[in-house]
C-alpha cells in the first residue's frame, strides 16, 4: 500500500510539475500567413524547431530549481544575476530566447492586416524625422549588428523612441540594459530567420520586414503603462 501511494505521489508530482513549465506558444496566424515576404517553411523551423528549442532548454535549465516555474517570464529574466550561478547562462541565453520570440511573433501580422494610424506616423515623425527616416534608420541598425541578435524600437517613460541592438538572445531584460526602456517593436536578425529565402540578404529581409509589421500592436505597446 505504502508503495502504491509513493507511486501516486509522485506521478500525481510530475503531472504538477509538467503543467508549471514553461510552454511553446502557438503562432498566432498560419505557417504561410507572411508569405510572400517570410516564407511558411522558414516559419515551421523557426517556431517549431528554434524556438521550441529554447523552450526546452529553459525548462531542463530550472529541473533542479523548480520554484523559479512560479515566476514569469520577464520576472525570471530580470532577476538574472540573483539566480544560482549554474543556471544564469542557460537563462539568459534560452529564457531571452523563449521572450524575444514570443514578443516577435506578436508584432506582426498578414500584409496589409494593420497600417500605421495618423497618431503614430505623427509620433514617428517626431521623433526621427518621418517615417521613412525611421526605417532606413531601423533596418541600418538590422545591417550594423555584427553576428546574430535583434534591433528594437523602445520608448522611454518620457516618450521618446530610439532604435538599439541586442546580442544573441539579449533583450531589455538581460544584465546591462535600462530597465525604464519598453520595448514595442523588434525585428530577429539570426540567420535561422531569413536565409532560407534571403540567403545573404540581411537587407532584403529588413526591408521585406515592413511588409508584415503589426501596426496596430505596437501602438498598443506604446500606449501600454510601464511596469
Amino acid at each position: 500500500m505504502k508503495q502504491i501511494f509513493l507511486t501516486t505521489a509522485a506521478f500525481l508530482f510530475s503531472i504538477l510539475f509538467a503543467s508549471a513549465q514553461f510552454k511553446l506558444p502557438a503562432l498566432p496566424y498560419a505557417y504561410g500567413a507572411l508569405e510572400p515576404y517570410i516564407d511558411s517553411t522558414t516559419m515551421r523551423i523557426h517556431h517549431d524547431v528554434h524556438h521550441a528549442a529554447y523552450v526546452k532548454n529553459l525548462n531542463k535549465a530550472l529541473e533542479k530549481y523548480s520554484e523559479l516555474y512560479k515566476k514569469d517570464l520577464t520576472e525570471l529574466l530580470g532577476e538574472q544575476e540573483d539566480l544560482p550561478m549554474e543556471i544564469q547562462t542557460a537563462v539568459r541565453n534560452n529564457g531571452g530566447g523563449v521572450y524575444n520570440h514570443n514578443f516577435f511573433w506578436k508584432i506582426m501580422a498578414p500584409a496589409g492586416s494593420t497600417k500605421i494610424s495618423t497618431k503614430l506616423e505623427a509620433t514617428l515623425i517626431g521623433n526621427f524625422g518621418g517615417v521613412e527616416a525611421f526605417k532606413e534608420a531601423f533596418e541600418k541598425a538590422a545591417l550594423s549588428r555584427f553576428g546574430s541578435g535583434w534591433v528594437w524600437l523602445v520608448a522611454s517613460p518620457s516618450g521618446k523612441l530610439q532604435i538599439i541592438s541586442t546580442p544573441n538572445q539579449d533583450n531589455l531584460y538581460s544584465p546591462g540594459s535600462n530597465p525604464k526602456l519598453k520595448a514595442i517593436l523588434c525585428l530577429d536578425v539570426w540567420e535561422h530567420a531569413y536565409y532560407i529565402k534571403y540567403q545573404a540578404k540581411r537587407a532584403a529581409y529588413a526591408k521585406a520586414f515592413w511588409n508584415v509589421v503589426n501596426w496596430a500592436e505596437v501602438e498598443k505597446l506604446l500606449n501600454e503603462p510601464y511596469n
